[in-house]
């Protein structure tokens, strides 16, 4: 990712739209998915700016890691200190350790072997732990946003299920996000294309200025929908998973 993006990151995702609906939604489904809470061990897998690791403190004991030094070191401004510089690929910890893995918009990006994290994933989570991933949808709205946050591929809910498979991982629940919102997003990628739109930064340099609270209402109002039947289509693919119990 562009360094400068991880700035933009780091001032926006405490009353950004997005991220706080998006931590509603991952707040909503984890209470829903997880039988216990409070006292477990957690990895968010290229934890960003550190935003997440703080709302997941209210699960059990969060440890971070990043490929980029840069974001870390906001990880730091944090207050965060359970923090690894790391590759998705090459995690530095023990087989087994981990009862919950996050991992929002990471194996997404360009460098990373999609089946080769997942394998990892699996590899240091303890029998019965859970992963949950978050994930941008849908090949064809592949547009500048993508490429300032450094975005290589985007899935559909069938496919990151596969992935999973593959890995030795059993999907519990999938289901797409930002739907209600859906029809403008497709309006903005199209203009990008049709009008050749100059935008450097990605969608988060986008000020929502007044309407910020209603765009945090409308997806946050998503959350109970995706953890109980999922949504059918959306901007986001979210996938809850398990690493089989032991014996």
């Amino acid at each position: 990712m562009n360094h400068a993006e991880y700035e933009v990151m780091y001032q926006v995702e405490d009353h950004h739209w997005w991220y706080l609906g998006m931590e509603r939604i991952t707040c909503y489904l984890l209470d829903r998915q997880l039988a216990q809470s409070g006292a477990l061990r957690i990895l968010d897998a290229g934890c960003g700016t550190g935003a997440v690791l703080n709302y997941l403190t209210r699960y059990g004991q969060p440890f971070g890691f990043d490929f980029a030094a840069e974001a870390l070191r906001f990880c730091r401004q944090r207050g965060l200190r359970a923090l690894s510089q790391a590759s998705a690929m090459t995690l530095p910890y023990a087989s087994g350790v981990f009862d919950l893995i996050t991992s929002f918009d990471v194996i997404s990006e360009f460098g990373v072997d999609t089946a080769h994290a997942l394998r990892e994933f699996a590899r240091v989570l303890k029998p019965n732990g859970a992963l949950l991933l978050r994930l941008p949808a849908y090949r064809w709205l592949h547009g500048k946003h993508d490429a300032a946050v450094n975005t290589d591929h985007r899935f559909t809910a069938s496919e990151i299920k596969t992935e999973l498979q593959r890995a030795g991982l059993t999907p519990q629940h999938t289901s797409y996000a930002n739907m209600f919102l859906f029809p403008i997003a497709v309006l903005k990628r199209l203009s990008e294309r049709v009008l050749g739109r100059n935008q450097r930064g990605s969608d988060l340099t986008l000020d929502p200025g007044a309407i910020n609270g209603i765009l945090r209402s409308i997806l946050s109002a998503e959350a109970p929908l995706i953890a109980a039947t999922g949504l059918p289509f959306g901007l986001t693919v979210i996938a809850f998973a398990r690493k089989a119990a032991a014996g």
